[in-house]
């Protein structure tokens, strides 16, 4: 039977750094205040003219195919996760596609918000394990800075979210011991205007509709703060704990848990309510802030690099988002 495993990973975030005290020429806001309510100290924002949602893919791309000692054109497939498309349609993955040269291989896009990496991984397992294809690029990548309110108004949600990418390799094995363990995947579309951007959408009268969209605030983030942190703390160990549970391991047996970088207060609960020490927690949300479906392949990258991450470890993804939705990974390395 194959299995897959992660080769190579890789990731990109632009060169401009925002920090909490830019944001107050925008904002009635404070350093002190972002970092108590988010644990975020800075972001990075793509600078326009360089910097596009897939040419950041790219580069992380790029990255995780060099460290797999592969070629580009030795993908057979791409997964590419995005709520922030360069464009309404086609998917950015096209445009990754191109600019990696790979014209003619299949490309999925997917958007499953803060979850889409997961939900990538595990779109490109079940592909290997079919044996349909043996190498699948999977990324994450995201442009935030462009659509969130910069305002007062605007500023609960706005000091929140960051521009960057992600990028795994996973290639088939026929090892039974370091591999992909397995992917629990989740939603409930109940909850789907708890967290949202409501335009652009299909289903309005015309395009001459759009300055009254914009007005209205069609275009900003609506986010039920509350509610968004009830669920994900409740989802995000039950599905740590689903996927242990599913392989026969307790919460003490992971080496690493990589979560979504969504709240530092999230992150702290979860990591308490499993019982973790925080040198057992990635969390990088005080440089990236929320990347959305970057910020997992990101702090992966990150945590392997800084030899957090070693061959036999336990390692646990896990995320919750928009949706809502909420999945987990465990892969043993």
């Amino acid at each position: 039977m194959a299995y897959s495993t992660i080769t190579g990973l890789g990731f990109y975030v632009p060169e401009n750094v925002v920090t909490n005290h830019d944001l107050t020429q925008y904002m009635e806001t404070s350093d002190e205040w972002i970092r108590e309510r988010t644990g975020i100290e800075q972001r990075r924002y793509f600078t326009y003219g360089k910097d596009t949602n897939a040419s950041m893919a790219t580069a992380a791309s790029r990255m995780a195919i060099e460290r797999a000692g592969l070629q580009p054109s030795d993908i057979d497939l791409i997964v590419f996760a995005t709520i922030t498309p360069d464009y309404f349609f086609p998917g950015s993955g096209f445009l990754m596609q191109r600019e990696l040269g790979l014209e003619g291989i299949g490309v999925i896009d997917i958007r499953n918000q803060c979850s889409g990496f997961v939900y990538a991984l595990s779109i490109a397992d079940q592909f290997i394990k079919t044996g349909m294809y043996k190498t699948v690029l999977v990324v994450g990548s995201e442009i935030q800075s462009t659509w969130i309110n910069k305002s007062t108004e605007g500023r609960n949600v706005a000091v929140i979210f960051g521009d960057g990418a992600g990028a795994a390799v996973l290639q088939a094995t026929n090892d039974p011991e370091h591999r992909l363990l397995s992917t629990h995947l989740h939603a409930d579309g109940r909850y789907a205007e708890e967290l949202y951007i409501r335009e652009p959408g299909s289903s309005r009268p015309s395009r001459a509709a759009t300055k009254e969209m914009i007005d209205e605030g069609g275009f900003d983030v609506v986010m039920n703060g509350n509610t968004v942190f009830k669920h994900a703390t409740v989802h995000f160990a039950g599905v740590i704990n689903e996927a242990l549970q599913a392989n026969g391991y307790r919460a003490e047996d992971i080496a690493l848990l990589v979560p979504h970088q969504a709240n530092i207060r999230i992150s702290d609960y979860v990591r308490q309510q499993l019982k973790l020490p925080p040198e057992k927690v990635v969390n990088n949300i005080q440089r990236f802030g929320n990347t959305t479906a970057a910020s997992i392949p990101i702090a992966l990258t990150e945590a392997w690099e800084q030899g957090r991450i070693q061959p036999g470890d336990l390692i646990c993804l896990a995320a919750f988002g928009s949706g809502f939705t909420w999945a987990s990974a465990l892969i043993k390395w």
